[in-house]
């Protein structure tokens, strides 16, 4: 497969990108300066012009990061691409587009691992169906998330909103229309997509967002700073820029493994999370999406716990640990009852599992979509994958999203005969929510309709909201 050379120019100078099979591909473009030295636990700042055109044949350097270990290290797929200058973006764009639709990915990783370079987010399905795709890198773990007394705080976050803002000055030269941006992204990367759609200053620059599985609060900085205390208690230091600055970030992330050990998503060592703060984020996504004036796609899979619990974990949970958690989350006894309503024959740790994603994942995206007014589809992912009994675990939608099953990254999660026919509906209803607004399906209503993705011929099936006695039961957020 040959490529040819092309060439566009934008603000901070030339680039020079790949051409193949009509798709245009610059990779590795920095869309804010690197964040260390000076610059370290500092909000981003703008990129240094470039005199002679800059070569954008290569993914730049991947945040630091621990890697995934464990069972889910054998599912998702880790890249390290070494270097400082981490805050750059990727674009895939129809050769000769003028005005396409365009969406900016947003990977996820808990906010502290993960990489637009891996090869299951390329974007050259979305160019090839007429959309000019942007990924981006941001900081992740005590770089991005850490909560110090002397330091702006959410700075991933800010990282992201500097990239979209990049996205709408720069995309003209790439052939997309900066009115056109649409916002999407897994995981952490559906909270960030929230967190962005949650603040007036980057929701007036977006005409949509997709939010896959993601979060939706944002805590309080004492709540949320838990992390970062307990890091500088166990290196001796303070919560302070200053003495983080004096640690490598290889330091940091040592500290954080051994800090991390065991720990799971409802227990353990605290994680990083968002935090509200008057100059990033005023108000938890949670509350602040109802506001927000622009069509969302938002929804969650059927067995998202199936993957932050492998199945011996799952069995080793006993009835008085689902009745601790139970009580330490004022979760009500009825839905529990409910949970082994619509799941008869689950077991402890399997009841303990769904809760686990309903409490952290769908009861917070139903509430979201009854509260809006603008349009908001509601998705179920409901495809069981063969592989280690994940069923439709997190995450395992993005290949059929990206319409990318042939991909190597996608077979370990998705195994090796997934269902073509869905990954083509479902990439063709994210490429026309990016377009039109709309994925295909009814939005949201008194009914709660929902589409549903089963893999078994007939997708999406839209109808009722399923198993809505469990979220409704669930407790909200705090404010």
């Amino acid at each position: 497969m040959g490529q040819d050379l092309v060439r566009t120019r934008i603000s901070s100078g030339e680039l020079i990108g790949r051409r193949s099979d009509g798709i245009d591909r610059y990779l590795g473009v920095p869309y804010a300066a690197p964040p260390f030295g000076a610059l370290r636990f500092r909000s981003p700042q703008p990129v240094e012009p470039w005199e002679h055109a800059r070569d954008a044949a290569a993914f730049g350097p991947t945040a630091p990061q621990l890697p995934y270990t464990g069972a889910t290290a054998e599912i998702l797929g880790s890249v390290r691409i070494d270097g400082d200058d981490i805050l750059t973006a990727n674009v895939w764009a129809p050769a000769g587009a003028d005005a396409a639709p365009v969406v900016l990915w947003i990977h996820g990783g808990a906010l502290e691992r993960g990489t637009a370079a891996l090869s299951m987010y390329d974007g050259t399905t979305f160019a090839r169906d007429g959309v000019v795709f942007v990924s981006i890198g941001y900081r992740l773990g005590s770089e991005g998330f850490s909560v110090l007394a002397d330091a702006p705080r959410n700075l991933g976050l800010q990282d992201v909103a500097a990239a979209l803002h990049w996205v709408r000055d720069e995309i003209a030269a790439f052939g997309g229309d900066p009115g056109r941006i649409t916002l999407m992204g897994e995981s952490a990367g559906g909270a960030l997509v929230a967190a962005l759609l949650s603040r007036p200053d980057t929701r007036s620059l977006v005409r949509g967002g997709i939010v896959q599985s993601g979060p939706l609060d944002a805590q309080t900085p004492e709540h949320g700073g838990r992390v970062t205390r307990a890091l500088a208690k166990r290196l001796g230091v303070a919560a302070t820029r200053q003495a983080f600055s004096a640690l490598t970030p290889d330091t940091l992330l040592e500290a954080r493994r051994a800090q991390a050990a065991g720990s799971s998503p409802l227990g353990g060592a605290p994680g990083f999370q968002l935090v509200r703060d008057p100059d990033s984020l005023p108000r938890s996504p949670h509350e602040a999406l109802a506001d927000a004036e622009v069509p969302l796609l938002i929804g969650t899979n059927t067995d998202e716990y199936r993957l932050w619990f492998p199945p011996a974990a799952l069995d080793a949970i006993r009835p008085s640990k689902l009745l601790l958690a139970r009580l330490a989350l004022r979760i009500r006894a009825a839905a529990v009852r409910a949970v082994r309503a619509d799941h008869p024959s689950a077991s402890t740790g399997e009841v303990f599992g769904q809760l686990a994603t309903d409490l952290l994942l769908r009861a917070p995206a139903t509430r979201v979509a009854r509260a809006r007014t603008a349009p908001t589809f509601l998705y179920e992912f409901a495809w069981p994958s063969p592989v280690r009994d994940l069923r439709a675990a997190h995450a395992l939608e993005i290949a059929f999203v990206f319409d990318r099953l042939d991909d190597p990254e996608s077979a370990k999660i998705a195994g090796t005969a997934p269902p073509q026919p869905l990954a083509t509906v479902m990439h063709d209803a994210w490429v026309r929510f990016i377009r039109d607004g709309d994925p295909g399906w009814p939005a949201f209503d008194a009914q709660r309709t929902a589409a549903l993705f089963t893999g078994t011929g007939d997708d999406p099936r839209v109808g009722p909201q399923r198993r809505t006695a469990v979220v409704d039961l669930l407790p909200a957020a705090k404010s």
